[in-house]
């Protein structure tokens, strides 16, 4: 066999993998390009959209009672309802649920509020889930990037606390008045009860109305402020700047093996 056929043959044989050298690779540690206060944004992030969301699905916006039961209201959702029995008497069913349909909802008032507060609080979902994942994946977010995230979140904070102003707007509606004592209004439970009856020579002034807003109404709007106020602040300092080297450090940790290798087998 000449030298030449024969350099080439070890050559050959050099590159089987059974002749190959087995490289041991490191564990690569998980890492995020969050700063500190990043890490405390994506966590308050995740439970501003939480409270916000859950709030938006749970009937408990509006407390009132009718027929001695106790009913609450949301912008889609209700409580305990009137249905006729026999006799065609009211009796109430006790029991949760969505109106049957959107135009079911009770006033335009409401079914603007669902739209705009649904809109609202996907939006902060959405950012929420990206922030937590940037807490483990690398290059994810960079501090541009959470600067647009924190608008995303001012602008579904501002939905949600647009949901919230109009929902007082559809006090007015009958089935919120008939639970309200029939004096509910716009912007307006209750009403004072010397408006109802006689001067006396000692007036005492109470209030008339059985309804009040309920705790998730009041958790909406807690949240969507702290999305507007303190998540969109932290979302400028969430992210660092990205640093051009790691491109080439990346490609390079992907190459070094099969250079390694090419060299190995390139050795006379």
């Amino acid at each position: 066999m000449k030298t030449g056929q024969w350099s080439l043959h070890c050559c050959f044989c050099c590159c089987e993998p059974s002749h190959l050298p087995i490289l041991s690779e490191k564990p690569e540690i998980m890492r995020s390009n969050l700063t500190l206060v990043g890490t405390f944004w994506a966590f308050l992030s995740l439970v501003t959209a939480v409270a916000s969301s859950t709030s938006y699905f749970l009937p408990y916006w509006l407390f009132g009672s009718q027929l001695g039961k106790p009913v609450s209201f949301s912008t889609f959702r209700r409580c305990n309802y009137p249905v006729r029995g026999d006799g065609h008497n009211l009796i109430m069913v006790e029991e949760c649920g969505r109106y049957a349909s959107f135009t079911a909802i009770p006033s335009l008032a409401w079914q603007m509020c669902t739209v705009v507060t649904g809109a609202g609080c996907a939006l902060l979902l959405l950012v929420a889930l990206a922030a937590v994942l940037g807490c483990c994946m690398e290059e994810l977010i960079s501090r541009m990037m959470g600067r647009c995230m924190g608008a995303a979140q001012f602008v579904g904070g501002l939905l949600i606390s647009s949901g919230c102003a109009l929902y007082p707007l559809g006090w007015n509606s009958p089935e919120v008045m008939q639970t309200c004592g029939n004096v509910s209004n716009q912007f307006q439970l209750e009403c004072l009860a010397d408006s109802f009856v006689k001067q006396e020579p000692q007036r005492t002034v109470s209030f008339l109305g059985t309804c009040r807003l309920g705790w998730a109404y009041y958790c909406a709007g807690g949240g969507a402020a702290a999305a507007m106020l303190i998540c969109t602040w932290l979302s400028c300092f969430a992210g660092r700047n990205p640093r051009p080297v790691m491109l080439v450090e990346s490609i390079m940790k992907n190459t070094n093996s099969y250079a390694m290798e090419l060299d190995h087998c390139l050795k006379p």
